[in-house]
């Protein structure tokens, strides 16, 4: 069986702090990194300061999707790519998340797809365009894409509700064609949902068909521990090493290649 190839999300909301993580999942087993461009438009808040039960003070970050976000002009984009193209070791899946799914990036849609364009110029390995961009304007980064040699990732994220099976295994045959890979994530809520992911990525072992089914939730791992005999092209993994990461349906790339070879994939 083809091992997937396996794709580490970077957490970093600075170029500098994204090529070092690049460099560390790199040696960590990384086949490539995804760039998540929308992040460096998050501002870091600081730590609030709290008292727990006995009286003692400890610090806490409040959760990401609180925080607050910069103004398009606040980032130089041909600089920030530029340097990333120079400073990452490893092929790269460029990102730039709408919040519609799920991401950071709060400018105009136009800003947007600026920022994409200017990824695929950089002549990244992927681009990553979700199936909800504008048609026309999709079509037009698609061609820019095959020009470079840039594959296209065809994504979708379902931020609300985990379609079922068949649905799933719909959405990826139907957009077959809109990318060199099909992209599905959608937000779990209970393992019935996750469930609904494993059947549809099972449904499609040994279909004509070049995809990467995932869930964010607890679960919602199960289709990237189980990535290689579903045959999944890519599977996204983390550098990050919390407790209790799987609640949230992440992975490490350590514990990730550790667990392929457990279990003999």
């Amino acid at each position: 069986m083809a091992e997937p190839k396996v794709c580490v999300t970077l957490e970093a909301i600075t170029v500098e702090e994204m090529i070092d993580e690049a460099t560390r999942a790199n040696i960590a087993g990384a086949d490539y990194v995804e760039v998540r461009f929308d992040k460096l438009y998050l501002n870091k808040p600081e730590p609030i300061i709290m008292v727990n039960d006995d009286g003692e003070e400890y610090s806490k970050v409040p959760p990401i999707e609180e925080w607050g976000v910069k103004d398009f002009d606040e980032i130089d984009v041909e600089k920030s790519i530029a340097t990333l193209k120079e400073g990452i070791p490893v092929p790269v899946v460029f990102t730039t998340r709408a919040v519609r799914e799920g991401g950071f990036f709060a400018g105009t849609e136009e800003e947007r797809l600026q920022i994409l364009e200017q990824g695929i110029k950089s002549e990244v390995s992927f681009i990553d365009l979700e199936l909800s961009i504008e048609s026309k304007a999709r079509d037009k980064l698609v061609t820019l894409a095959s020009g470079t040699g840039c594959k296209v990732i065809a994504s979708i994220h379902e931020t609300k509700s985990t379609p079922n099976a068949d649905e799933i295994v719909t959405i990826v045959k139907d957009n077959s064609l809109q990318g060199d890979i099909v992209k599905f994530c959608s937000t779990v809520s209970n393992h019935q949902d996750a469930l609904q992911i494993f059947q549809a990525a099972n449904s499609l072992v040994g279909q004509d068909s070049t995809h990467s089914l995932m869930g964010l939730g607890n679960g919602g791992d199960w289709v990237r521990l189980h990535a290689p005999v579903l045959e999944q092209a890519i599977v996204y993994a983390t550098m990050m090493n919390h407790f209790r990461l799987s609640d949230r349906g992440l992975i490490n790339v350590r514990d990730l290649r550790d667990a392929w070879a457990l279990m003999e994939y």
